[in-house]
């Protein structure tokens, strides 16, 4: 579908959102307005930073909205759009914004609806171990992630991957879907199929508390939650250093079955091949890379070099 005559209005907030709207930029569909999150403070010199998606529809001379409230958006309201679009705004759209363009709202939804609704599904797929995850593109209603749905696409989940690994090609996935969807949707070619209520699963927003180990766990748990939370909040405990509490991050582990012989849970030892190991409620937990509060990234055995005295360590 070439030169379409309609405006879009796109809401959108991370990377994620700012992938698909560089993919919008560079076909037909380039937004009229982008609304996005304010500006906020980053790092500890509290550098008022713009989110990812307002840096990008600057480049490509987008006008910008960053309402505190969806509410108090008054661009929004004069501007009439014909269609609009969401990826990961952040804010719950109101059904009076929802019911003015004649196309609706479509979202860009990263799970394969009804599973994972809500905030965090990219998180939750890693956390539970799922083989198979996607991107739903749905026509939004007033409830969360409830639309009817108006395509899909599946995306197997590498062992491995981490949530900035598996966002970032969820949202690839998602645009290139969206830029197909979006004719066939305007031409009336697509009937929107009701998501099966029976099979629904939800989501919450992850804190930067969720990211604390708790060393009880069974380690494949650990294991997942250290890719799930990686960038953010990350995964992190507390090592006891002459006599200084000090924050570390797990950045890269794995996890082992357990040899036979218990250790305190959250106490390091070696492991025969030299490893970095961690006991855990159920089995070990092999750490790879990790980082101190206050220093870069190291591998286990660069850390090993500077922190002498790590092994034997009660991790908390």
């Amino acid at each position: 579908m070439k030169n379409i005559n309609f405006k879009i209005i796109f809401f959108g907030t991370p990377e994620f959102g700012a992938i698909i709207l560089e993919k919008l930029c560079q076909t037909d569909y380039k937004p009229a307005l982008v609304v996005t999150s304010p500006d906020k403070p980053v790092g500890r010199k509290k550098i008022l930073t713009p989110p990812p998606v307002k840096i990008l529809a600057l480049k490509y001379d987008i006008p910008t909205a960053q309402p505190e409230k969806i509410r108090n958006g008054k661009e929004i309201g004069n501007l009439q759009a014909d269609l609009i679009i969401v990826a990961a705004y952040g804010q719950i759209i109101p059904k009076e914004i929802l019911e003015v363009p004649r196309y609706g709202g479509l979202n860009v939804h990263p799970s394969l609806l009804p599973r994972w609704r809500g905030p965090s599904p990219i998180q939750e797929t890693i956390l539970k171990g799922d083989k198979e995850t996607g991107v739903t593109i749905m026509l939004m209603d007033e409830k969360i992630d409830h639309g009817k749905i108006i395509s899909s696409i599946k995306h197997q989940v590498s062992r491995k991957t981490t949530y900035g690994e598996l966002s970032k090609e969820l949202a690839k996935l998602g645009a290139n879907l969206l830029i197909k969807t979006i004719p066939s949707w305007v031409k009336g070619e697509i009937n929107p199929l009701a998501q099966d209520e029976s099979k629904a699963t939800f989501t919450k927003i992850i804190r930067k508390e969720r990211g604390k180990i708790d060393w009880k766990k069974k380690a494949q748990t650990i294991e997942r939650e250290i890719r799930a939370f990686n960038p953010w909040p990350s995964s992190y405990c507390f090592y006891r250093k002459e006599g200084r509490e000090l924050m570390l991050k797990v950045l890269e582990a794995d996890f082992q079955g357990q040899d036979g012989n218990f250790r305190e849970t959250g106490k390091t030892f070696l492991a025969s091949d030299g490893k970095i190991t961690v006991q855990t409620g159920k089995d070990f937990l092999i750490i790879h890379k990790l980082q101190l509060e206050g220093r870069k990234p190291l591998t286990a055995a660069d850390f090993l070099r500077g922190q002498t005295n790590f092994i034997g360590t009660i991790l908390k």
